[in-house]
C-alpha cells in the first residue's frame, strides 16, 4: 500500500483524511520546557540497580490519529504506545519482569544491548515463549551507553506492528552539553476507514515484496503537532525506527545536524552524507541540532527516502523569543567510546553470506533457479534464503560457528531487488566497506541496511558466547526465511 498523495493521507480504498491529521508528533514526555544548558534530560524515572521493574503487555487503545477518529486498538507495555521510556545508567544491572496480558505468547528481546544470551528474548533459541497469563523474569548488566529499543522476538509482524516497543536510553557518565534531548520513536501504521489496525498480518504480498508498508507515520504514537524550538538552543535527538518495514530518510532544511552516535555506538561528529538522516527498521540514530534559524521561522523536515513520495514529516517552528544565544554551545559532542573489543583483521575467520529469495529472484533472471523450484518454496512459506536456505523458525541448524573470542569478517551481499536491514544479535560490529569503499567512519552498528545488490563487509570480535540471531529487521521477510543462527563458542 503506498504513501498517498503529496495533499492527502489514504488510510484505505474510500476514506481519505489528511496528512497533517495522519502524522503524529511529539509525545508529551519529549516537549520538555526549554532550560538551562545541562548534560542531557531524564524523560524517564532512572531504573534503579536492584530494583524491579515491571512490563505488563497487554490489549489497549491508543490516539494514533486524533480527531474525529476513534482510537486505535493496540497491544502495548503499561497501557501506552511507545511502551515506557526506560532509562538507566551505564555499568548497572537491571531487573525487569515482563508480565504476558495478550492471548498469545510474547518474549522481549533488547535490541542493541549486549546481554547474555538467556536474556536475549529468541523463544524456541534462548528461552520459551512467555505463556498468556506468565511472567519471565529478564536480569542483565549494560555495558553499554546508548540508544536501544525493546519489542517481542515471537509472532513479530503482527506484535510489533500492532504497537509492541518501546525505548531504552542508557545513560553515559559524560554526555554532551545541551539544552534539551528529544526521543522520537518513528512507525509506520496500516489502519483502515476507522483508524483500526488491518488485520491483513502475514499476507503474501507484504512478505515477498519490500514488507508490511503502512499509510500512518507517527512519531511517539501521538497526535501531529511542530516541534516548538527557540533560536540558539542546541537539541540532542535520539531517533528509533520501529517500523515493520518502512525505511525514512528525513532532510532537515536549514539546518545541518550532526551525527554523534549509530544503533547506540559512538561515531565520531559528521554531518550525513547529503544531508539525509537515514532509518532503516531498527537502526537508531543521534543527532545533535543546533537551532541557529530566526524568531518566527518555520522549518521543514521532510521523508524523501521514497523519491515518488516525498512527503512533509513535521516543521520545527521557532518561537518569536530573542535568541538564546548568538552562537552555539562550547564544548565538544563527541561521546566516550563504549567498552567494544576492536576485530583484529589480519587473524580473523571469513565468511560470505549472501541473502537471496523474494520477487523478481535474481536468481531466476540468470537461470540459477528454476521457475518450478522457486514456486515450491513459495508454496512452503520460504520466501526469503541465507546462503540458499530458508529458516521459519528460530532454532535451527547455526549457519556459523564462530570460535570464542576470535574476529570475524563477514562478506554480505544482498542478491536481490530489495531493502534488507541486517541485525545481528549480542554484539555490535565495525562496518569496514560498502559495495568495495572503505567506510569513513568505519561506525559500529548492530543493524546494517543493504540495499538492492548491496555488498558490504563487516567485522568484530566473537566474544558473547551463544546462539544468536542474524536476520533482515524487515519483519515480514525475517518471518519468511531471511533468519539465520551464528554459534558463538
Amino acid at each position: 500500500m503506498g504513501r498517498g498523495s503529496r495533499g492527502k493521507r489514504r488510510l484505505s480504498a474510500g476514506a481519505e483524511i489528511s496528512r497533517r491529521a495522519l502524522f503524529a508528533g511529539l509525545a508529551g514526555a519529549a516537549l520538555m520546557p526549554l532550560r538551562a544548558p545541562g548534560r542531557g534530560a531524564r524523560a524517564a524515572t532512572l531504573l534503579q540497580a536492584g530494583a524491579e521493574r515491571r512490563l505488563r503487555a497487554a490489549a489497549g487503545s491508543a490516539p494514533l490519529v486524533g480527531g474525529s477518529y476513534p482510537d486505535t486498538a493496540v497491544w502495548c507495555y503499561e497501557g501506552v504506545v511507545p511502551g515506557p521510556l526506560l532509562r538507566a545508567r551505564q555499568g548497572e544491572a537491571v531487573r525487569l519482569v515482563v508480565e504476558n496480558h495478550l492471548q498469545v505468547g510474547t518474549s522481549v528481546h533488547w535490541h542493541g544491548l549486549r546481554v547474555p544470551n538467556a536474556m536475549d528474548g529468541v523463544p524456541g533459541l534462548t528461552q520459551d515463549p512467555i505463556a498468556s497469563g506468565a511472567r519471565f523474569v529478564y536480569e542483565f548488566e549494560l555495558p553499554d551507553a546508548g540508544t536501544y529499543w525493546y519489542h517481542p522476538h515471537i509472532g513479530s509482524p503482527e506484535q510489533v506492528g500492532r504497537g509492541l516497543y518501546g525505548a531504552f536510553i542508557v545513560e553515559e557518565t559524560e554526555p554532551p552539553l545541551v539544552d534539551r534531548e528529544l526521543v522520537w520513536i518513528i512507525d509506520d501504521w496500516r489502519l483502515t476507514e476507522d483508524a483500526q489496525i488491518s488485520d491483513d498480518f502475514g499476507n503474501w504480498h507484504d512478505a515477498s515484496h519490500a514488507g508490511r508498508l503502512g499509510n500512518t507515520v507517527t512519531v511517539n504514537g501521538r497526535q501531529p503537532q511542530d516541534l516548538s524550538v527557540r533560536a540558539g538552543e542546541r537539541i540532542r535527538l535520539r531517533l528509533i525506527n520501529a517500523a515493520n518495514a518502512r525505511v525514512f530518510a528525513l532532510r532537515f532544511q536549514d539546518h545541518r545536524p550532526r551525527v554523534i552516535a549509530l544503533d547506540g555506538q559512538p561515531v565520531a561528529p559528521h554531518e550525513p552524507a547529503e544531508g539525509l538522516v537515514v532509518l532503516a527498521p531498527a537502526q537508531r540514530v543521534d543527532l545533535i541540532l543546533d537551532l541557529e534559524g530566526q524568531p518566527g521561522q518555520r522549518s521543514p523536515v521532510d521523508d524523501v527516502y521514497y523519491q515518488q513520495d516525498v512527503v512533509r514529516f513535521l516543521e520545527l517552528v521557532y518561537d518569536e523569543d530573542a535568541p538564546l544565544r548568538d552562537k552555539p554551545l562550547d564544548g565538544s559532542i563527541a561521546l566516550a567510546p563504549n567498552p567494544l573489543a576492536e576485530p583484529e583483521l589480519a587473524t580473523a575467520e571469513r565468511h560470505r553470506i549472501e541473502f537471496g529469495g523474494g520477487m523478481m529472484d535474481p536468481k531466476l533472471r540468470r537461470g540459477e533457479v528454476t521457475p518450478d523450484a522457486l514456486r515450491e518454496r513459495f508454496a512452503e512459506g520460504g520466501i526469503w534464503t541465507v546462503n540458499g536456505v530458508a529458516h521459519l523458525a528460530h532454532a535451527h541448524e547455526p549457519l556459523l560457528r564462530l570460535t570464542k573470542d576470535r574476529s570475524a569478517v563477514l562478506d554480505l551481499v544482498n542478491d536481490t531487488v530489495w531493502d534488507h536491514p541486517i541485525h545481528l544479535h549480542g554484539h555490535s560490529f565495525r562496518v569496514l566497506t560498502r559495495n568495495g569503499q572503505a567506510r569513513p567512519h568505519r561506525e559500529w552498528r548492530d543493524t546494517l541496511l543493504l540495499r538492492p545488490g548491496d555488498r558490504a563487509e563487516i567485522a568484530f570480535v566473537a566474544d558473547n558466547p551463544g546462539d544468536w540471531m542474524f536476520h533482515c529487521h524487515i519483519l515480514e521477510h525475517q518471518e519468511t526465511g531471511m533468519m539465520a543462527t551464528l554459534r558463538v563458542g
